[in-house]
């Protein structure tokens, strides 16, 4: 049966494990994400603390990002994202503890979501470095875009049962569901059957293979030009999901049935997002895309900052959960081809930081400028600042376009096309 062209990664059996115990797991994933936010606004009422928890959350990112790189490179990458998801699950299971016994402290969330920061450093460069194991070079795109489809088509159905679930039995259900999700994926991964790759260990010191990474991102104009407007996207959009909890309560008047609403909207565009950029089948012109893209995410950030009703904010926020997807899906699939494969893990290791590590500064800060400007201002500067980052981007891209193409087809000499 010959699969449309949206689908095609789907072909291969072992990203059709991945695809669907990623899929459980991850709706599990965004209904602790909107419980967790919930559980802390009830517990602080501070829109200050909502961003601290994010923070918390995603700094260890930022900090052991090139340590989990690093093991990427050195290990077989589907025996690290078996050890990561087993250790998340674990840390799931331990919030619902906390919160189904009536234990639950402020400090608990804090503690718990710094230890999964810790553990999504080696999961996230070890789990996107995998995706080439699991299709090959010619597929990779379509499976990161499907990969982004599935992680969003999750933020669409976990906000909407974790809001109705936190509004009638409580946030720790929502924790233990995410717990228990987990045990999907990781069958999945322990069914997959992967040509093992000749990986042979650098000679060097640990820190001499970070060095190398970095030097790597640093020495090649279109990658780390990439990464610098990734770490502006992260660090202004993160506070709009930081703060959706003040929008859902106090601008809208939606609660948590209203925040799992807001927050499935944005999965709903980004959804969209995804699947646009699973039809393409080639990777030329998506520098283009990741300049429009970056400039929409701005000026619907700003839209969604003037909204006073609920259903309007609703509809500004699926172009922002598309242009979102569509930068950031962009960004990954140019990083990915233009990057050696015993240099992979590394080089996602720093668009981690970027993505991910750079969040928490943006959520901090969106918090504190919300607890003093307002929550609406302050997405309105972050808006700004993401079209005026775009448009720098864009002046540079047409002296990028040589160096991008040198450095595709050295990617593509030197790496092995996976089994």
């Amino acid at each position: 049966m010959t699969l449309p062209t949206t689908l095609r990664a789907l072909r291969y059996r072992n990203f059709q494990l991945f695809f669907g115990g990623q899929t459980i797991s991850l709706i599990g994933t965004w209904m602790q994400n909107v419980a967790q936010a919930w559980l802390v606004y009830q517990l602080t009422g501070s829109s200050t603390k909502l961003g601290l928890v994010t923070f918390a959350g995603q700094i260890p990112v930022c900090l052991f990002a090139p340590l989990g790189g690093i093991v990427s490179d050195r290990f077989r990458r589907q025996r690290v994202v078996i050890a990561t998801q087993a250790a998340s699950m674990l840390l799931a299971l331990a919030l619902a503890a906390l919160t189904l016994t009536g234990a639950v402290r402020e400090t608990h969330v804090y503690v718990l979501a710094a230890l999964l920061g810790v553990v999504n450093a080696f999961d996230i460069p070890a789990r996107q470095a995998f995706i080439m194991e699991m299709v090959g070079r010619e597929d990779l795109m379509n499976a990161i875009a499907l990969n982004s489809s599935m992680f969003n088509a999750s933020r669409v159905i976990g906000p909407a049962v974790a809001g109705i679930l936190v509004s009638t039995i409580g946030e720790g259900w929502c924790f233990f569901a995410n717990g228990v999700s987990y045990i999907a994926v990781i069958v999945g991964l322990m069914m997959m059957k992967i040509k093992t790759q000749t990986r042979l260990k650098p000679p060097g010191s640990p820190m001499a293979d970070v060095i190398e990474g970095f030097r790597f991102v640093i020495d090649s104009p279109p990658i780390h030009q990439l990464m610098i407007l990734l770490g502006v996207i992260s660090v202004t959009g993160s506070p709009v999901s930081a703060l959706m909890p003040i929008f859902a309560d106090r601008i809208l008047h939606g609660g948590a049935r209203g925040l799992g609403i807001l927050m499935g909207a944005t999965g709903v565009g980004a959804l969209c997002g995804a699947l646009l950029l699973a039809s393409r089948q080639t990777v030329f012109g998506l520098g283009r895309w990741v300049v429009i893209s970056a400039a929409a995410f701005g000026a619907s950030m700003m839209a969604f900052a003037a909204s006073h009703s609920f259903w309007l904010s609703f509809a500004v926020l699926l172009p922002t959960g598309l242009a979102m997807m569509v930068e950031m899906g962009s960004t990954n699939t140019l990083i990915q081809t233009m990057s050696p494969d015993h240099l992979r893990g590394r080089v996602m290791a720093v668009y981690s930081m970027m993505l991910m590590g750079m969040a928490p500064v943006g959520a901090l800060i969106g918090g504190v400028a919300a607890g003093r400007w307002g929550a609406p201002a302050t997405l309105a500067g972050c808006g700004i600042i993401c079209m005026c980052a775009a448009a720098v981007f864009g002046r540079r891209l047409p002296g990028l376009r040589a160096d991008a193409r040198q450095l595709m087809a050295a990617a593509e000499i030197g790496s092995e096309p996976a089994g």
